[in-house]
């Protein structure tokens, strides 16, 4: 099973960023991170591709949101992170 592209938006100094990020990495899942923390186009892009996105992290894996940190941990710990991951 391939995996799918994994896309976080950050923002420095954000505590749930690092550990969404730590967890993704534990997992040995590459990711893309768009650092979100002056604005600009990318953090407009966020907010067009999830709707009603206020707080980071956004974690989209393979174009879906997923919500930030509580949400994937949360998947993690019900074991349903892993296949929606491909691993």
């Amino acid at each position: 099973m391939s995996q799918p592209k994994v896309e976080i938006y950050t923002k420095w100094g954000c505590p749930y960023c690092v550990a969404a990020k730590a967890l993704l990495d534990r997992k040995g899942v590459a990711y893309e991170e768009y650092d979100i923390t002056m604005g600009g186009p990318k953090k407009a892009e966020m907010q067009d591709r999830v709707p009603g996105a206020r707080t980071v992290p956004q974690v989209l894996i393979g174009d879906k949101p997923y919500g930030g940190f509580d949400d994937i941990n949360a998947l993690d710990r019900q074991g349903q992170l892993d296949p929606v991951l491909g691993l």
